[in-house]
């Protein structure tokens, strides 16, 4: 009984974490959802694909349930990286349906399997692991890829959190952040008489 709440309750956080960062490049242009915001180039659709390719293969290869289109192997060191960004060739529908199709492949293995069914991980220092393990890893890392987007988001247009319908939640206006903003950074001036 526990083990299918358990299961039930994780699957339906990574459905509601996979739409929110789906949201984050909604209204946003071709350039802004793929300019690199960060030094090392972390973009709005990279965090996509990667976030695609990383659920098609745990919840395929490593219960025996390939995903059905090719994706570049785990250990190919000419590949490594591709993931975390599109090409100008790749379009947002490619990114956002290869999702969508990892998901729908994701959840054909969760309800298929039981919470205890075994995979293996090859790239793991211990390989052998539960559906459970998989469901708390996918989950884990979407939530830490969904922080990224959050701020990358922000940082281009200043929508805040994980809908629509959530940017309103906060309730204040453009007066109220900035008088925030600003007591934060006088506060952290005061914390170091040293800082500029």
């Amino acid at each position: 009984m526990i083990d299918e709440f358990a299961k039930e309750y994780l699957h339906d956080d990574l459905r509601w974490i996979r739409e929110a960062v789906l949201w984050k490049l909604d209204g946003l242009s071709e350039y802004d959802i793929r300019r690199p915001l960060t030094a090392t180039g972390t973009n709005l659709l990279g965090l996509i694909k990667h976030l695609a390719t990383w659920e098609a293969r745990y919840f395929g290869e490593v219960f025996e349930r390939p995903f059905p289109q090719p994706l570049p192997r785990w250990d190919d060191e000419a590949a490594s990286g591709t993931d975390l960004w599109a090409t100008e060739h790749e379009t947002r529908d490619q990114v956002t349906g290869f999702y969508r199709r990892a998901w729908e492949h994701s959840d054909a293995t969760i309800n298929a399997l039981p919470i205890d069914a075994p995979g293996y991980v090859p790239w793991w220092p211990r390989p052998d692991v539960k559906l459970f393990n998989i469901l708390v890893h996918i989950l884990s890392e979407t939530n830490r890829h969904a922080g990224h987007a959050d701020i990358l988001r922000e940082q281009l247009d200043g929508a805040i959190g994980t809908g629509p319908q959530s940017a309103a939640l906060a309730g204040f206006d453009t007066a109220y952040w900035k008088a925030h903003y600003s007591k934060i950074e006088q506060a952290a001036k005061a914390a170091d008489p040293a800082s500029p």
